[in-house]
């Protein structure tokens, strides 16, 4: 019994076995086939491709960290110089698309963008010459020597070219802003305080200098006598672009402060400048009007005494309009005055009265300020800064005018003869009309020498009567305003300099400083000035 029962139980344990190993041999046959007989997943290949292309792009972010590492981004000048340029060349994309030939060499924009460049480029030259103890030298005559070669040089006169019609826009638009400044620049104060000496200075020499002018260029010129009074009044005009900057200078000093001798000649050259642009205006409109001597002279009045009352209902206007309760008030007077300064200009040309519209400009500008008081001075920045923009293109433009080939060596030279005639008059004149105002031989002399120079008019109102002459078609009158132009360059190429440099040599010998000694509790007293006296214990006022 026990041995049939332990055989059973071997056989039945055995036979187990074998169903186990059995099915596992099955299993093992079953996914051998589904792996041998089964195709591999593209996803799979995928992930391989995913894998390599993660290597790869894990090995270049390293090689752009190590390069970004070595070559940082570009900051500060590098940065700023390739934004400047990057926007200089959308800016020129976006014009030529729109104006086409225009903005390329040849074309009429392209002429006026290289002259304006080269115009600041030019007067930044010069306004860094500056010698120890003088002024600067009037950065105008850089922007004026810019036209000048720009005119002249053979090969970029080719590729530069400037419509007739646009320069006399532009010098228009500069003539505006000028008598825009000229009338803000009016203190009603200091001419009362010096009225007597103040009218003397500005109508004095003015009207001499013309006259004189106006019968040498007759005789010497060929000129009739309108034209010869236009030439007078043009070149009569003292430059503010001199000579404020130069009084300014010496005024810091304290230089001919004591007896206000800066403010003496800043407010006089105002008037005098007012002066020779009416006289200027009246002759330039009898020289283009039609009919007999009389009708003209009444037509000159007449715009006179239009440009006046325009001017006070403007100026009026301009009091009460925009009223101080808007929002950006500078900015809107400001844009008000040299709107309507401006269509003044032009529309005086479409009525046919001239003249008119400069003298217009500057009683409205005038006018205005009285109204505005105080408020004025942001008003007058922002015209001074439309001014600096305006400037460049008015002197490129006037040195552009003067073609060198076409000049005759009599007309240069009688040219200089009839400037060199009127200075000496105007400084004689100027010498003797001050003498009872209260100076010393030095200062009378020193006044005469800062009475000279000429430059800012001189480039506004000189190409005024070629313009007229133009339109006109006359080729007599186009040389008459060609002559007209050509004796104002010359008088600024020669005064502007030897101006600028007259008064800041004369000014410390000829002219009493006035010094705050904080020893003697803030007295001032003037002492007789040397070169090269000790600064260290004064301090300069001025009564600016």
């Amino acid at each position: 019994m026990m041995d049939e029962e332990a055989t059973k139980r071997y056989y039945d344990n055995g036979q187990k076995q074998a169903e186990v190993k059995g099915g596992s041999k099955v299993q093992g046959s079953q996914d051998e086939r589904e792996i041998t007989v089964l195709p591999r997943r593209k996803t799979d290949e995928l992930d391989d491709t995913d894998g390599m292309k993660m290597a790869s792009s894990s090995s270049c972010c390293v090689s752009c960290l190590r390069l970004k590492d070595r070559c940082p981004r570009p900051q500060g000048l590098v940065n700023l110089i390739i934004t400047k340029v990057c926007l200089l060349a959308l800016l020129f994309g976006l014009v030529w698309s729109v104006t086409g030939s225009e903005c390329l060499p040849g074309g009429n924009l392209f002429g006026l963008v290289v002259l304006f460049i080269c115009s600041v480029f030019g007067g930044k030259l010069v306004g860094m010459i500056q010698l120890p103890t003088l002024p600067p030298f009037p950065p105008l005559l850089g922007m004026l020597l810019a036209g000048l070669l720009l005119r002249n040089v053979p090969y970029i006169t080719d590729a530069v070219y400037i419509d007739t019609h646009w320069s006399s826009a532009l010098r228009n638009i500069a003539l505006s802003i000028i008598l825009t400044r000229a009338g803000l620049g009016l203190d009603p104060t200091a001419l009362s305080r010096l009225k007597a000496v103040c009218v003397r200075l500005a109508v004095g020499p003015c009207v001499v200098e013309a006259s004189i002018v106006a019968v040498v260029s007759h005789f010497l010129l060929g000129l009739p006598w309108v034209w010869g009074f236009i030439l007078g009044f043009v070149l009569a005009a003292v430059s503010p672009a001199v000579v404020v900057p130069s009084m300014l200078l010496l005024q810091r000093e304290g230089y001919g402060v004591e007896k206000g001798i800066p403010t003496l000649l800043m407010a006089a050259g105002s008037f005098d400048d007012i002066l020779a642009i009416t006289g200027f205006s009246t002759c330039l409109g009898i020289a283009f009007s039609t009919g007999s001597t009389w009708m003209n002279i009444l037509k000159g009045l007449l715009e006179v005494v239009g440009g006046v009352i325009a001017g006070l209902i403007l100026g009026l206007f301009l009091c009460y309009f925009p009223s101080k309760d808007q929002e950006d008030l500078v900015l809107r007077r400001t844009l008000m005055l040299l709107g309507l300064s401006i269509f003044s200009v032009f529309f005086s040309h479409v009525v046919g009265f001239a003249g008119a519209g400069g003298l217009s400009t500057l009683v409205l500008a005038f006018l205005a300020a009285l109204g505005w008081k105080t408020d004025k001075a942001p008003v007058a920045a922002m015209v001074g800064r439309s001014w600096d923009v305006f400037q460049p293109l008015l002197f490129g433009l006037i040195g552009a005018e003067i073609t060198i080939a076409t000049l005759s060596p009599s007309t240069v030279g009688l040219g200089l003869a009839c400037i060199s005639t009127g200075l000496v008059i105007r400084l004689l004149v100027t010498f003797l009309l001050v003498h009872y105002g209260g100076f010393n031989l030095k200062e009378k002399l020193f006044i005469s020498v800062a009475w000279l120079p000429k430059a800012t008019v001189q480039a506004a109102i000189g190409s005024k009567a070629l313009d007229l002459a133009r339109e006109d078609g006359d080729k007599t009158l186009i040389k008459f305003g060609l002559d007209v132009l050509t004796l104002a360059v010359l008088a600024i190429l020669t005064t502007a300099p030897i101006g600028a440099l007259g008064i800041g040599l004369a000014g410390p010998r000829l002219l009493a400083r006035q010094v705050k000694d904080d020893t003697e509790g803030g007295a001032t007293t003037p002492i007789s000035n040397e070169i090269g006296q000790e600064k260290d214990n004064v301090t300069l006022e001025s009564k600016l």
